[in-house]
């Protein structure tokens, strides 16, 4: 069985074919995290054509963006055992294949099952693999390198927001669907350009653990089944639960998951009902659009600046903190969302929160970085991503609910 090709490092380029590797994250997230995110673009359409209340069309959103990361995991596993470029290709045809099948729903449950789940297992074997990619190329510059990736979900945000909304107006939610799932087939460009790297760090193979050389001396004497069948086994056997997921037992990274946790909780609702929110408070379509636009701009200003920051010397030892601190200041720009009434109080809004939706996203990768190290870096993205699942998955239809509630005087 052919094997492919690893370039050879010692360490970390930072440079050189790294920026191309910034380059495909950056399209990736585009096309993964921007997408998911305009999908509430979607909402009032199918909440229209489909007969449908607040909490029902929002387990479309909720599911994809689940399916997203509980499954991260299981992108860790293909890029750990195959290579990120079969992972992120795969991704992309299942994710195009949900979209397009999405166009011709009938109910909200095919919606469920092709626009949530399966282009959110497509979106899942995509998105950790290509982030833990730009970690394995840069160390110096890593805040920077990964704030230009994650700006990918911003500007896709600034770009596609308006766009959606007119492909919608021209040809119905469905040839707005259609088109979208043609976009996303970009997601195997984007594979193509993740060559494999081996770090110094990463060159200790399964031969130089006791336990595993034990285990392939057993099955050499007891197997009498082909060499690769006998490849396979030895893999599975040394590979590891053990060894790639050894830093869940550390207290950082259980400080980390908690944050991850709840963070994932508050903002989730936010990308779902921030458009009916607006349409709700007297604000057009094109401009509910608008705002979303803006919080997409500065959401890219929030990602390099934050990340250009981050890698001064003066934070460089802090990132961990600056990570909290973006996030509380969050959470404080969200309580003041029900007191905005109008447009001109909107776009602030939108601002503020961008920015530091920006600055968190962007430090969650270089944290987790810092706490794993490079060699596991992929599994643990995983399973930090694999957190946001079960908050992505209930906390927009437990808000759509209080939604529906009476107001009691």
């Amino acid at each position: 069985m052919a094997k492919v090709n690893r370039a050879r490092s010692t360490s970390p380029p930072d440079g050189g074919w790294g920026w191309m590797i910034v380059a495909g994250c950056f399209l990736v997230t585009i096309c993964t995290r921007a997408v998911t995110r305009c999908i509430s673009i979607f909402f009032v359409e199918f909440q229209t054509y489909f007969s449908q209340d607040y909490a029902q069309t929002a387990w479309i959103h909720s599911i994809v963006d689940c399916v997203t990361m509980l499954c991260a995991p299981l992108g860790s596993v293909v890029s750990n055992h195959f290579s990120c470029q079969v992972g992120i290709m795969l991704g992309g045809l299942l994710a195009s294949t949900g979209l397009i099948l999405g166009s011709f729903a009938t109910s909200l449950k095919h919606l469920y099952l092709t626009l949530g789940v399966l282009t959110g297992l497509g979106f899942a074997l995509c998105y950790s693999p290509a982030i833990a990619m730009v970690g394995k190329y840069f160390s110096r510059r890593k805040a920077l390198a990964y704030g230009i990736s994650m700006s990918g979900s911003g500007i896709g945000i600034f770009i596609l927001a308006p766009v959606v909304q007119l492909l919608i107006e021209q040809f119905s939610w469905r040839g707005a669907l259609l088109i979208l799932g043609g976009f996303v087939l970009n997601l195997c460009v984007c594979g193509a350009l993740m060559r494999p790297i081996t770090l110094k760090e990463d060159q200790t193979t399964p031969e130089q653990n006791p336990v595993c050389r034990t285990q392939t001396q057993d099955l050499k004497q007891a197997s009498p089944c082909s060499a690769w069948t006998k490849e396979w086994v030895q893999t599975c056997l040394c590979g590891s639960l053990q060894q790639e997921y050894s830093f869940l037992l550390t207290s950082d990274f259980a400080v980390l998951a908690t944050s991850v946790l709840f963070m994932a909780y508050g903002c989730s609702p936010l990308f779902v009902y921030f458009v009916p929110y607006a349409l709700s408070v007297g604000v057009t379509h094109q401009q509910a659009a608008f705002l979303m636009s803006i919080l997409g701009v500065i959401d890219i200003i929030g990602n390099i600046t934050f990340g250009w920051l981050t890698d001064r010397r003066c934070l460089k030892n802090y990132q961990y903190v600056c990570y909290l601190f973006a996030i509380g200041l969050d959470g404080l720009c969200y309580l003041c969302l029900p007191m905005l009434q109008s447009l001109p109080l909107l776009v602030p809004f939108a601002c503020t929160f961008g920015y530091f939706d920006g600055a968190y996203v962007t430090l969650i990768p270089v944290v987790t970085a810092e706490i794993v190290g490079t060699t596991f870096l992929s599994s643990a993205l995983g399973v930090v991503y694999f957190l946001h699942a079960v908050p992505y998955l209930v906390s927009p239809p437990i808000a759509g609910t209080w939604k529906l509630r009476p107001q009691v005087p």
